[in-house]
């Protein structure tokens, strides 16, 4: 189950590039939208934030906004994250408002349990997913989905299908596709050079056709 995290939200009244002196502020724009209000421009701190991230899988998270001025907190999870392109930090970040009575869509973790014996053999472990997209309310959605491997042999593949969810989560992906494979490793063939030999030339010898 995904655990709750408290979150302090403030209203903002400036927005596009007069959020920059939010930068000063170690503040970070957002906006909280969906079920049961409408859109509002808020803020978050900084560090506040960027601590529940390295605690927390973004795409499961569920966030208890307590936004200032208002007398009960808000269930949200992220829904999309804005970051630099050249330093990474996080420019904006949009709250979808949720009813925790009712399904959600989220992305959680595919987390990998031991090795599988066709890596122990040599082999190499292909990993096409890392997330699977799922369907839960908000209290039954897990951080992670554990799936062991121990048993995949060189040649052997996970698919969507093997997966079991935990009680209470649909999971949304194409049952046929890969997650992951085990891989017979490369060899490398050496081409082997074929040198054609001259035939060696007789000094002296006269070439057949002036004979």
């Amino acid at each position: 189950m995904t655990a709750s995290t408290n979150l302090t939200a403030y209203p903002r009244d400036v927005i596009g590039k007069a959020n920059r002196k939010l930068v000063g502020e170690n503040r970070i724009p957002a906006v909280l939208y969906g079920t049961g209000r409408k859109s509002m421009a808020i803020s978050v701190n900084r560090h506040d934030f960027e601590l529940l991230l390295s605690h927390h899988a973004s795409g499961s998270m569920i966030v208890e906004l307590e936004v200032e001025g208002e007398s009960k907190p808000v269930n949200a999870m992220i829904r999309d994250l804005q970051t630099s392109p050249v330093k990474g930090t996080i420019l904006h970040v949009d709250f979808l408002a949720i009813a925790m009575n009712k399904p959600v869509h989220a992305t959680v973790t595919l987390r990998t349990v031991n090795d599988p014996a066709g890596v122990k053999a040599g082999g190499i472990l292909t990993v096409n997913f890392h997330e699977l997209n799922v369907e839960a309310k908000p209290a039954d959605l897990p951080e992670a989905i554990e799936v062991d491997v121990e048993a995949l042999e060189v040649g052997d593949s996970l698919h969507v299908s093997d997966v079991v969810a935990p009680a209470g989560v649909t999971i949304l992906d194409d049952p046929e596709e890969v997650l992951l494979s085990v891989q017979a490793p490369r060899v490398e063939v050496e081409e082997e050079v074929v040198v054609e030999e001259a035939e060696p030339e007789v000094i002296g010898e006269k070439p057949a056709e002036e004979e």
